[in-house]
Order: structure tokens, then sequence, then C-alpha cells
């Protein structure tokens, strides 16, 4: 593996973490409707994160410009999130805007 990834994988499982305990957060609350473009924000997010990871691990020729797309779907829900007063949401769009930083520097 390449060491230049070697900061961004903690952070990219965070964001995973934060992205899914907001999606299931969001899923329990009283208007699910309301909630709807940040638990599908989340879902989208957790998923790209993943994958960064797997094609760092992977050593994949792409990795690059997965983790860019990775940057640009973390800001998209740090944006949703941070649109909602609920601390589920104030957290992930934390952790979605320090992955987006963390992808854009390596990448």
């Amino acid at each position: 593996m390449n060491h230049k990834y070697a900061d961004v994988l903690a952070v990219l499982e965070d964001c995973i973490k934060a992205c899914n305990h907001c999606f299931d957060a969001c899923l329990k609350e009283e208007v699910v409707r309301m909630m709807a473009d940040c638990i599908r924000l989340d879902r989208e997010c957790a998923d790209i994160c993943s994958y960064a990871i797997q094609s760092i691990t992977r050593q994949s020729p792409f990795t690059d410009k997965i983790l860019q797309l990775c940057a640009e779907i973390c800001e998209q829900c740090a944006e949703e999130c941070g649109k909602h007063d609920h601390d589920h949401c104030k957290q992930c769009a934390e952790a979605c805007r320090k992955c987006a930083e963390a992808c854009r520097n390596v990448a």
C-alpha cells in the first residue's frame, strides 16, 4: 500500500461510522420524510468511503479519482446534514467535512 494514504484510511473509517449512525438515527426521527435527502446522502457517503478504502488497500490505479469523488460526495453529505439540528447530523457533517479535506489532500 502506498504510504501517502495511511492517514486518510482512519478518516474514511470515521466517516463511515458517522454516516451509518446518522442514517440509522434519521430513520428513527418522527418525520422520516423530512430526512430523506440526509438518509440518501448518508448511504452514498458511507458507500463511497468504503469503496475508497478498498481502492487504497488493493492499490487501485483509480484511487486518486475515487478519492476526488469521495470528497465531492462527503461535501454534499456535510451540506445536507448541516441543515438539521440533530446531534447525529451535526456529528456526521463534521466527519464528512474532515473526510472531504483529507481525501482532497492526498488525491
